[in-house]
């Protein structure tokens, strides 16, 4: 209910103190021309293929739907999104790792969540426009809800595309679609388009609660790496993917109450139909997920095994975590030579340390034998003294070096 009563969020950009309203963006939306409805304006929004377009439509929308300037009406969702040229959609398993790469790793995962975020937009207007033909029986707040869903996914898909704009600097190396991208999340709504159900638990309590398990991770991650600027972006986002859940949590809760289905089985049967391939894996982020109201008993007995432990690397980290962290130019980051530099180096420094304690060990080795001779020496003056004969001492030998 917080979440359905708050004003407008008009935070569209990321200032040096975070998130700020911009005003001149704001007026520029109320002169964008609209469809006719709320769901007509969706359908217009996904065949958009301009992700810049499409934030500033969707701002447009939302803010003509909440000043009672639009209809709900009816619309039919195409098959697919519009897309930009690029990136190149490819299978999953050809997106390269971030080890993989030449793009700086503030890039790599910048570029992933912008690709996501973009995803999201259309998700919640595929939401909102695919079944927008069963109000009444959904009622207006479930389609209102979803536009401010919408909007907020907006928000964060210009957050992560003016920053990708900040770390390029006007190179044209570094924006939304220079490395390829993958298909997966647009691929359930395919699934789940017959199904608002089924809808509610793939998108808001399956993929956008991994949001909140991967979330504190990355912001870990992108602080490691210096690039404190892009951690907070990320971790702002983390923050209002909470209410994203929270409202497929109450949307699905509703819909299995008014049928007289079990919620908590409801939602593992769906599950077990749609993540066959282990989508629903851990590590869970139980207390993000506790606070949406995403229900432990619920995904737990229908979750994959959680991957083991990484083992913990050295507090210095890898020769090209410090590449990273001691340069502040992507391009210097990307040389060889300069990664080639800093493992010679290392190499150098454990050599001496070596010798320093070889070299310490013999020093200790003599002193031990002088030491020992002088004793003896002692003792064997002390026999003589009393015997009365002349002591036959021992020579000390040079040691070999």
């Amino acid at each position: 209910e917080n979440y359905r009563t708050q004003p407008p969020d008009l935070r569209w950009k990321w200032g040096e103190n975070g998130a700020e309203e911009i005003h001149s963006k704001i007026e520029d939306c109320k002169i964008i021309p609209l469809a006719e409805s709320l769901a007509a304006c969706g359908r217009q929004i996904l065949l958009t293929a301009d992700p810049l377009k499409k934030i500033e439509a969707t701002h447009a929308a939302f803010a003509a739907f909440t000043a009672g300037l639009l209809p709900l009406g009816v619309a039919s969702a195409p098959a697919a999104p519009a897309r930009p040229a690029a990136p190149q959609l490819v299978p999953a398993d050809q997106v390269p790792k971030a080890q993989e790469s030449d793009l700086p790793l503030s890039v790599y995962l910048l570029h992933n969540l912008a690709h996501v975020e973009l995803n999201a937009v259309d998700l919640a207007w595929d939401t909102l426009v695919r079944f927008s033909h069963l109000h009444p029986s959904l009622p207006a707040e479930f389609f209102s809800d979803f536009l401010r869903v919408a909007d907020d996914e907006a928000r964060h898909l210009g957050w992560c595309l003016d920053r990708l704009a900040e770390l390029d600097g006007g190179s044209g190396r570094f924006n939304y679609g220079c490395m390829p991208a993958h298909n997966l999340l647009w691929n359930s709504a395919q699934a789940t388009q017959g199904d608002v159900a089924a809808r509610l638990v793939l998108v808001p309590c399956v993929q956008e609660a991994r949001g909140l398990d991967a979330g504190p991770r990355l912001v870990l991650r992108l602080r490691g790496h210096g690039d404190i600027r892009t951690a907070g972006i990320v971790e702002q986002i983390s923050h209002e993917e909470l209410a994203h859940v929270a409202v497929g949590v109450a949307w699905f809760s509703r819909i299995c109450q008014e049928l007289s289905l079990n919620a908590q089985t409801s939602f593992q049967s769906h599950v077990v139909e749609l993540c066959p391939g282990g989508l629903l894996k851990g590590p869970f982020n139980y207390e993000a997920r506790d606070t949406a109201g995403l229900q432990r008993q619920w995904y737990e007995p229908v979750s994959s095994p959680s991957p083991p432990p990484r083992k913990k690397r050295n507090k210095r980290g890898s020769a090209r975590d410090r590449a990273i962290a001691e340069t502040s130019s992507y391009e210097e980051e990307r040389n060889s030579h300069q990664r080639i530099d800093v493992v010679s180096k290392r190499d150098k420094r454990k050599e001496e340390r070596k010798m320093r304690k070889d070299l310490a060990a013999e020093a200790h080795r003599k002193l031990d034998l002088k030491l020992l001779h002088g004793r003896l020496a002692s003792v064997l003056l002390i026999e003589a003294t009393t015997s009365g004969t002349s002591p036959d001492l021992p020579r000390h030998e040079a040691t070999p070096p």
